[in-house]
């Protein structure tokens, strides 16, 4: 039930690498828009509560007061895995009528709006989801620890994993695993380096991985091969027909076009919109639900 008569919708998309924010008018018009850093709500809730709020000042400058309050609002951030961690970015924004969900529903909607059909959300972290109808079957974005195959940070993982096989005779090197090894000063450093780094530190070679792949290079094309085979693995879990398109996005998704097989490339269709379209999307239905409109 929508909370008194709101005067605003809002929209927040948030992952790995930053956050955005953005306000509308209840007819869609864009009156605002802010930035701030990482929203990952289970690699650090706090900071992630900070950044949130700092994208959504940014996008209230120049609003009358009080406009965040007198708002509907969605919030779709990486991380949120539970209704534990939802309520507590919730009731940290202290906004009357927000819904905070992980950042697949608003990448969905975003970027497939009403088609039948498959998005694979590859930055820093990734994420599937299949939508047929009004149902959404997701799978992955439980985080690098335990996942996140075929993202930035994966990739990044992957490549010093990769790094150090190849010091240990292991594997076959090449310029880019050579370059890894030389600029930490040998495996030490990227055990000391491994030790302390985050998601977004990881994600920062991923791409120098791309790089290398498209430039033939052994490492390289057998990173983007492996996000490639998890992405199909995927696909077949979702039992993606004929009549499936595909939607690859962020930073990483549509690089891995070129691995994936024929019959699946020509399913390929670019977005509608992006997930920050989609959190207002669904700030805006939410409205015309509690209205009755």
């Amino acid at each position: 039930m929508i909370d008194a008569t709101p005067r605003y919708l809002v929209g927040v998309d948030g992952g790995g690498t930053g956050c955005r924010a953005a306000i509308a008018d209840l007819t869609g018009r864009l009156l605002g828009q802010g930035a701030a850093g990482p929203a990952n709500a289970t690699t650090d809730l706090a900071q992630t509560i900070v950044n949130v709020r700092v994208a959504l000042d940014a996008a209230a400058v120049g609003l009358p007061a009080g406009a965040l309050k007198h708002s509907v609002a969605h919030v779709g951030l990486a991380g949120v895995l539970d209704g534990d961690i939802a309520r507590a970015v919730a009731e940290e924004l202290m906004m009357r009528n927000v819904t905070v969900t992980d950042d697949r529903a608003t990448s969905v909607a975003g970027a497939l709006g009403a088609r039948d059909g498959v998005l694979a959300a590859i930055g820093t972290g990734s994420t599937l989801a299949a939508q047929r109808g009004d149902s959404i079957l997701r799978i992955g974005g439980w985080g690098l620890n335990l996942g996140d195959q075929a993202s930035g940070a994966w990739l990044g993982r992957e490549l010093l994993e990769h790094a150090l096989l190849v010091h240990d005779g292991l594997a076959d090197g090449c310029a880019l695993s050579a370059a890894m090894l030389e600029a930490f000063g040998g495996p030490g450093g990227i055990v000391r380096f491994a030790s302390k780094a985050r998601p977004a530190d990881y994600a920062a070679f991923a791409p120098r991985i791309v790089a290398a792949g498209q430039a033939g290079q052994a490492a390289g094309r057998l990173l983007m091969r492996r996000g490639a085979a998890y992405l199909m693995d995927v696909l077949a879990a979702m039992e993606f027909g004929r009549d499936d398109v595909l939607c690859l996005t962020g930073g990483l998704g549509p690089h891995y076009a070129e691995h994936l097989p024929e019959e699946v490339r020509t399913r390929i269709i670019a977005p509608e919109g992006s997930a920050l379209d989609g959190a207002l999307a669904l700030a805006k239905a939410a409205f015309e639900r509690g209205t009755g409109r």
